[in-house]
């Protein structure tokens, strides 16, 4: 077969996990860091900033260094399953209280004051047809 490599590409040491999260190794830290969730583009320029590392470098050139240095950032926020209960806490405390924004999230009813009488089609489903008035 020839000088062919076929040792098994060792997939774990090139993949940075950053929140128990694997992001992307072809696109840009900047960008990718946004995988994580509660990293957005502005807490991902902030945490680069923060350490240093150039946002226009792409995940798989990260040295390990910058890799451990991004984690130690990121630990100083709240992120993926600790936000989500978070968030999921939050709303729970609004329904529990029966607070109208706990009420209209129980109903599935849009929340912040928008009309339903007309639209608000991606709260309430695809329309359920009702018979029309006998004249």
């Amino acid at each position: 077969m020839g000088s062919s490599n076929t040792e098994p590409f060792d997939f774990k040491s090139h993949v940075a996990r950053i929140a128990g999260v694997d992001i992307p190794r072809d696109k840009r830290v900047e960008i990718a860091l946004t995988y994580v969730y509660g990293i957005g583009l502005t807490r991902a320029q902030k945490i680069l900033a923060k350490t240093g590392v150039n946002p226009d470098t792409r995940v798989k050139d990260l040295s390990d260094a910058d890799v451990q240095k991004l984690r130690g950032a990121a630990e100083g926020f709240t992120l993926e399953g600790d936000l989500r209960r978070q968030e999921g806490m939050a709303l729970k405390r609004l329904q529990d209280i029966g607070c109208l924004r706990g009420r209209r999230h129980r109903l599935g009813l849009p929340v912040r004051g928008q009309r339903t009488r007309t639209n608000a089609r991606t709260r309430r489903g695809a329309r359920k047809t009702v018979a029309g008035k006998k004249k």
